[in-house]
């Protein structure tokens, strides 16, 4: 069995996008730049009264193996899709970049889910999600050999909002550690750590190895006055903490160190959606290739600046390729 740079677990969601104004998120009472769960009844009356769509497989985990994948690496993904056309879409998209996804399709009735993103002029996204069958992972669907294949192990922190994923989770990182690799987490959103800080503390501290957040996030988890106290906090809590900070870059902490990374130039943003996805991608690839924490953190700014130049969360163009025009080759 072939090696893999990283295994990730998380919502295999189909993203429906659209421009929408500030006016649209207030008139339907959605926090701007929120994820919020919602049912198939909102899901529905909202996708009537959005705008022209676009849809495109998503998933927060997902897209960062669909970077690894366009960087070049070799990566695995477990989710969960029903057999619908939805379901469809996202399997072929993403077994069609080489990523290995072998989850059995949802039979319990729940259709793939799906994230409606209203991308409001500023280019911030807001989010609101029906997991349907994406919220089904359970401790059933972790294989230990293809765990053990991997160098890192991926968390999405929106999927720790079931119990069963939590299981799930717990499994695979054991699993991994108990097989001498790593395991990563993404906090995923603010809301999402409002919902679990309890929770989410403990999965950290306890089985944690990589931890990605951006600054509104590491602050809520700790409860920090601000980000300099935050950085302080998750320092030795795992062994890295990658930081992200918008257009002020990131900061990688270890327990000794702190590395600053600049953000990547962007002519326009256009759309965030995605951008902490593709920073963490960039970032594992270049850690599982042996690089600097300085150069995974270069070339994590580089995909994410890819990512929010244009709408929708994955590459439009390889990221090797890109890489290779800035001679990282």
């Amino acid at each position: 069995m072939k090696p893999l740079d990283v295994v990730a677990i998380g919502n295999a969601l189909v993203d429906v996008l659209s421009h929408a104004q500030d006016s649209f998120l207030e008139g339907h009472r959605i926090p701007k730049g929120s994820m919020s769960l919602i049912d198939a009844t909102m899901a529905e009356k909202l996708y009537a009264t959005m705008g022209p769509a676009v849809q495109i497989s998503g998933g927060s985990a997902a897209n960062s193996i669909a970077g690894i994948a366009s960087l070049g690496g070799k990566a695995g993904f477990i989710g969960k899709v029903s057999n619908d056309q939805l379901g469809d879409i996202f399997r072929h998209d993403i077994t069609s970049l080489g990523v290995e996804f072998d989850t059995k399709s949802s039979r319990g009735g729940k259709p793939t889910g799906r994230c409606l993103v209203f991308v409001t002029p500023d280019a911030q996204r807001t989010m609101q999600t029906f997991l349907g069958s994406a919220g089904d992972v359970s401790p059933d669907d972790i294989d230990p050999d293809f765990i053990k294949r991997a160098q890192v192990t991926y968390l999405e922190g929106y999927l720790w909002d079931t119990p069963e994923a939590k299981k799930a989770y717990v499994k695979a990182a054991e699993i991994a550690h108990n097989a001498h690799r790593k395991t990563a987490l993404t906090l995923s959103d603010k809301f999402c750590v409002d919902r679990h800080r309890e929770t989410f503390v403990e999965l950290v501290h306890g089985h944690i190895d990589i931890l990605f957040a951006n600054e509104n996030e590491i602050i809520a988890l700790y409860q920090a006055r601000n980000f300099d106290e935050a950085v302080e906090a998750v320092r030795g809590k795992c062994d890295i903490a990658v930081l992200t900070r918008s257009e002020k870059g990131a900061v990688v902490v270890t327990p000794k160190d702190t590395v600053s990374v600049k953000a990547h130039p962007v002519r326009k943003v256009v759309d965030t959606t995605g951008a902490g996805d593709l920073f963490a991608a960039g970032f594992l690839f270049g850690l599982t290739h042996g690089k600097s924490h300085a150069e995974c953190g270069r070339i994590a700014a580089i995909c994410a600046a890819e990512v929010i130049s244009h709408v929708g969360a994955r590459p439009e163009q390889s990221l090797w390729a890109l890489l290779g025009m800035k001679n990282s080759k």
